[in-house]
């Protein structure tokens, strides 16, 4: 466990031991720093059944490098091997979450799928190299190892499960998603994976490690701590370390000069940007399946005092803090795409795909410039009818639909034949990427190659279509 000395610092095998290792309950989630962003709500509450479980309830605990495993048996099979990175950005979550279960995607694929918790914001991602030298080399990205040492592990032992090492597909959701685009330009993970699935959370970029060594600075000040005193940090209370991160970041604000705990630019263990302003060499001959659903920011803004009420007077001034100067004819396109939206839809449409769409359409630029492994693009239409509509096609949906999880998530989904198409749709076409590097399946016409001259893209929706370039004229005015 990576607690006092250990602390911040890159994780280390587990010793050899003898004995039986009670695996019945997961183990306990990691440190969690977490602002629910659309309010204490009901309909917030009921969400939160899809994402918690008793585990997660468990008093947050440093000792969290746990991994979980499902297998159709363990025999010699060497099945293809699904590795799930939760999201909730690089600040919360955990691979117990009733939607990750992977029961239903290792009996429908005759997978094998390995979910992992590890370290997360201050414990993950605080930079003190600059102050602290070489003994904390590594230290901003301490959680990214932590996922390098999960895929360690599963080279070396996945096969007494059932699974292939040489099949390995990383995956990942919103801020798992921008964990595999980081993994791809870490040289400790090259050769630890063979296929990268990016859902809703692309990472092209990382934290300059300038802007790194300043969050730390503040989050120090906050403690009360000198950079000539970095050892202190071993035996302060976890919780202490959480508070006065969580205050520094208060304290700092949004924007460009607040502070975001994620992997940084340390010119050693993330040497570059993920993804900018190419895609990184060492993995050029992994294939890529990327995508984004239609409304994402829906599921984080229902409970924003705007939610519902937003004039059309209001609307420009609002999406100029996303868009600049590109607003008005941002708006005038999504009017004509989207008819019957409000201005609360129009406000989400824009935020939604200038986060999601436009990063995930830029990645999959530079994957494809390399002509090496093929990129795939999807885009989630299906919109879902829980609480009356009012979500439409939000961040998460696709999780439960590819992970064949309706029956977990019906708080996010409902129960429909509708939500039943798109899971088997969705679960097919991940489970054929996984194994063959190619989504290709019975459930889905025949899917292209995203390339910039046509950008071949699957539509998911319960007639799923390949489309080229949808919302042309939106991502020539976003890019």
């Amino acid at each position: 466990p990576p607690i006092g000395a250990a602390r911040f610092l890159p994780p280390q095998p587990p010793a050899p031991w003898t004995g039986v290792a009670d695996a019945t309950d997961f183990g306990a989630p990691a440190m969690q720093m977490y602002d629910r962003p659309s309010g204490d709500t009901a309909l917030s509450r009921q969400l939160a059944t899809v994402f918690t479980t008793a585990s997660d309830m468990k008093i947050q605990n440093e000792d969290s490098l746990f991994l979980n495993v499902w297998t159709p048996g363990i025999d010699e099979r060497r099945r293809p091997v699904m590795v799930w990175f939760h999201g909730g950005g690089y600040a919360y979550g955990s691979g117990a979450w009733p939607v990750y279960d992977g029961v239903n995607l290792a009996r429908k694929g005759d997978v094998v799928v390995v979910t992992v918790n590890h370290r997360l914001n201050v414990f993950g991602y605080l930079f003190l190299e600059d102050l602290g030298g070489e003994p904390y080399a590594g230290s901003g990205n301490a959680g990214m190892l932590d996922l390098v040492l999960a895929l360690q592990w599963i080279g070396d032992n996945i096969g007494q499960f059932g699974g292939d090492a040489g099949n390995v597909t990383i995956m990942g959701e919103s801020g798992g998603g921008s964990k595999v685009s980081t993994l791809m330009a870490m040289p400790a993970a090259s050769g630890l994976f063979h296929k990268a699935v990016i859902q809703s959370g692309p990472g092209l970029t990382g934290i300059p490690r300038a802007v790194a060594d300043r969050n730390a600075r503040l989050i120090l000040a906050e403690l009360g701590i000198e950079a000539t005193d970095l050892k202190a940090l071993e035996t302060l209370p976890a919780t202490t370390i959480l508070a006065a991160a969580a205050a520094a970041t208060a304290k700092a604000g949004g924007g460009a000069g607040g502070i975001r705990l994620a992997p940084v630019v340390d010119g050693g263990v993330l040497p570059r940007d993920p993804f900018t302003p190419d895609a990184p060499a060492q993995s050029r001959d992994i294939p890529i399946l990327i995508g984004w659903n239609k409304d994402e920011w829906t599921i984080f803004s229902t409970g924003e005092p705007w939610f519902g009420s937003l004039t059309d007077a209001a609307l420009p001034a609002l999406a100029r803090g996303v868009v600049g100067d590109r607003a008005e004819p941002l708006i005038a396109e999504y009017r004509r795409l989207y008819p019957d939206y409000s201005p609360t839809y129009l406000f989400n449409a824009i935020i939604s795909d200038a986060r999601m769409m436009i990063g995930s359409i830029r990645l999959a630029e530079r994957k494809a410039a390399q002509q090496a492994a093929p990129v795939f693009m999807y885009y989630l239409t299906w919109e879902t009818p829980v609480g009356g509509g009012i979500f439409k096609s939000p961040h998460t949906l696709d999780m439960p639909l590819m992970f064949s999880n309706v029956d977990h998530a019906l708080a996010l989904t409902g129960e429909s034949p509708e939500a039943r198409a798109l899971e088997a749709q969705m679960s097919a076409s991940w489970i054929a990427f996984a194994r063959h590097g190619d989504p290709n399946n019975a459930a889905v016409p025949r899917w292209l190659p995203y390339e910039p001259e046509a950008r071949a893209t699957m539509v998911f929706d319960v007639e799923p279509r390949l489309v080229n370039d949808p919302k042309s004229a939106i991502r020539a005015l976003l890019d």
